[in-house]
């Protein structure tokens, strides 16, 4: 299944990216959005994309190589919450307009080795950054102590069994090392009363998501980087984020909202734009999408 990029409409009339600016993409993937801007009429624009993935940052030279001839186009493997090192290598101050799509593209989901799905038997891996990343999911899942476990599970996760489940987990480990995501899924299906085997989602899905949160520190480089973009940003110029779940939307929504009221910037979105249903059937990944536009002053 090919990526379909979140929101694209709203994206390029929120931007409102103009001849020779600078536009940074911090979350690049296959590069779908950053290929929309260069398409948008927009002439002579200096880009920096920036994915830790070297998947997608190789996927994207190559779905970027024909806009070199118009365009500067510079794209790095590594974490955004680099941009003070990309910007320094690219001899750049500051910038105009600046994307974040938080969400995950198809293409890592789908594929079993990379272990964000438990729907799919793989390694317990989630991390970002492919094989090589410091932290992988099968180390927070077999080494980190039950309470660590149990506090992501309900701090990142949100989910209220979450005791329950880091006990299973703990008590599963202790007999054989938990290796692949079928065999985790299953432990914490097996953990948790019955109702909630039958509910809308599986009971697998928060934790997956606490756990791939923890293992790429998303919240905390997510905190560490806005400071950095608001101030490289240039008057008049706007930040863009697309989220896709409460934990992050909340740390954005804080952000913009603080800015806006100490006096140094204006809400573009005074609520988040969300997809329309027509947008939703196309491409159900866009049904918890939420974007929110900042514009320095």
């Amino acid at each position: 299944m090919s990526h379909i990029p979140v929101l694209l409409k709203e994206v390029l009339d929120g931007l409102e990216v103009k001849d020779g600016e600078v536009f940074v993409d911090m979350t690049l993937g296959n590069a779908g959005h950053t290929k929309a801007v260069l398409e948008s009429g927009a002439k002579e624009l200096t880009v920096i994309g920036i994915d830790v993935d070297p998947e997608a940052t190789a996927q994207a030279q190559e779905n970027l190589s024909s806009y070199l001839n118009d365009h500067s186009i510079k794209i790095h493997t590594t974490y955004f919450d680099s941009l003070e090192d990309v910007l320094e290598k690219e001899n750049l101050q500051t910038f105009d307009k600046i994307l974040f799509d938080l969400g995950f593209r198809s293409d890592q989901i789908d594929n079993p080795e990379r272990g964000f799905s438990f729907s799919k038997e793989g390694p317990l891996s989630m991390a970002l950054a492919g094989p090589e990343a410091d932290l992988q999911a099968d180390e927070v899942v077999n080494d980190w102590a039950e309470d660590s476990l149990s506090d992501i599970i309900y701090g990142f996760g949100e989910e209220k069994f979450s005791r329950r489940i880091a006990k299973a987990i703990v008590e599963a480990r202790a007999k054989k090392r938990i290796e692949t995501t079928t065999e985790l899924a299953n432990i914490i299906y097996h953990s948790v009363p019955l109702f909630y085997r039958r509910g809308r989602i599986h009971p697998a899905t928060k934790t997956f998501q606490a756990i791939r949160i923890a293992t790429n520190s998303e919240l905390d480089r997510i905190k560490r980087v806005l400071p950095v973009v608001f101030e490289k940003l240039n008057p008049g110029g706007r930040i863009a984020v697309i989220s896709f779940h409460s934990l992050e939307d909340r740390i954005i929504k804080r952000f913009f909202k603080e800015k806006a009221v100490e006096g140094g910037a204006r809400l573009i979105t005074k609520k988040p734009i969300i997809a329309s249903e027509e947008e939703n059937i196309e491409n159900p990944r866009s049904r918890s999408a939420k974007l929110r536009i900042l514009e320095k002053i």
